[in-house]
């Protein structure tokens, strides 16, 4: 089936309280209406937002259409498991403070992805999620989880340095070298940061568990992958056998509930230690 979408570039204005600033936002007209009809519901759990998108395609690097000339880019129709998290985070922040429109929406995702919510250049985009994570609960919008122990028996030693690394694999970074400066700053400070997560083994459908983790939680898979923190996103959610997880999924290539629980996928997902918890404020 071919689907005709009306492209857009708009420049949203938006007031801050440190006084007026456009921000430079590409999206759909389709994207708009969708976020307005979500916002309309009125909703304020997690999961209601979270399986707005099942179905939709999972499509990688969305948010790279301007790597000479950085801006919010948003694409509710194609989701990567960052940005499928993203949105719903988004969308969740701003119903509960009863904000329905789409300038509305618009800044709280721009607050999320950019430090100190300033578009400048690519580099300041947050890009390893233990940044988001920080800078997140600094504004106020989400909080990690990392107790009691147990669960959270594991201590994450943060080491990055994937994307310094592997410029070549970041089109912005191949375009502009002179940006990998400041990246390797940027790793260099989350660098040594310490998280507790749950560890697979601790992945169990308990009572402990189930008041530890709940719905609409942010699940970060915690990776032996050289140079990274964080392997993957999803939405918890709690089925009979156990903690499962909503997400933008690779290897289903579409958004999906999955039908295995997490401790199944944490032990078939190559260097998958276990999960760190996020939840939205």
């Amino acid at each position: 089936m071919i689907r005709t979408l009306l492209l857009s570039f708009v420049i949203c204005g938006l007031s801050h309280h440190a006084g007026a600033q456009s921000l430079r936002c590409h999206h759909t007209a389709q994207d708009s209406i969708l976020v307005e009809k979500l916002l309309a519901s009125k909703r304020t759990d997690v999961l209601y937002y979270a399986r707005q998108f099942l179905g939709l395609p999972y499509v990688a690097h969305t948010l790279e259409l301007y790597p000479d000339d950085e801006r919010l880019v948003l694409n509710t129709a194609e989701l990567d498991c960052t940005t499928y998290v993203d949105v719903v985070a988004a969308l969740t922040l701003c119903a509960r403070r009863g904000e329905t429109t789409f300038h509305q929406f618009v800044h709280q995702l721009h607050q999320q992805r950019y430090w100190d919510g300033k578009c400048s250049n690519y580099t300041s985009r947050i890009h390893y999620f233990s940044d988001w994570i920080r800078d997140n609960t600094r504004l106020g919008f989400a909080k990690e989880v990392q107790q009691p122990n147990p669960p959270f028996t594991a201590v994450q030693t943060v080491s990055v340095g994937y994307m310094t690394a592997h410029p070549d694999a970041y089109v912005s970074l191949k375009r502009h070298p002179e940006f990998i400066p400041t990246i390797a700053r940027q790793e260099k400070n989350l660098s040594g940061s310490k998280f507790r997560y749950i560890p697979t083994a601790q992945v169990k459908n308990t009572e402990l568990l189930r008041q530890t983790v709940k719905d609409g939680d942010i699940i970060g898979i915690v990776t032996a992958a050289a140079g990274l923190d964080i392997a993957h996103l999803g939405i918890a959610v709690w089925h009979a056998d156990g903690l499962h997880m909503i997400d933008a999924s690779s290897i289903h290539k579409k958004v999906v509930e999955e039908t295995k629980n997490m401790r199944y996928y944490l032990e078939h997902r190559k260097n998958a230690l276990g999960i760190r918890i996020i939840r939205l404020q």
